[in-house]
């Protein structure tokens, strides 16, 4: 008895639609990409008293001081409300990042990409 091998002409056509989907994908990635990093992103903490303006890149670009939050007597405090801006503008950047990437990739994750 003969062994029947099923012919699947379509294989290198369902191939390189994939690979094309793929292509498709990754520029939409790397634009995505782009764009985030062009974005700026603003935290305050403290009721408004520090903001914090910070680009896509995770680099800050300006930070805002009222003058009733700087207070020779508590440089502690100063110091958490802008730690708490700073950490405020990056979790900003990445649940953006995540959340627009997803639609990229629905769903999926793709390790190493974002």
């Amino acid at each position: 008895m003969k062994a029947r091998i099923p012919k699947n002409n379509g294989g290198a056509q369902n191939m390189n639609q994939m690979i094309r989907q793929a292509q498709k994908m990754q520029d939409q990635i790397t634009e995505l990409q782009e764009d985030i990093e062009a974005r700026d992103f603003t935290a305050t903490a403290g009721g408004g008293a520090v903001e914090l303006v910070m680009t896509g890149k995770k680099t800050i670009k300006s930070l805002t001081l009222k003058p009733e939050v700087v207070d020779p007597e508590d440089i502690e405090m100063l110091q958490d409300l802008i730690i708490s801006a700073v950490n405020e503008a990056v979790n900003n950047i990445e649940s953006t990042t995540e959340e627009e990437m997803s639609k990229i990739t629905g769903g999926v994750s793709l390790p190493g990409l974002f």
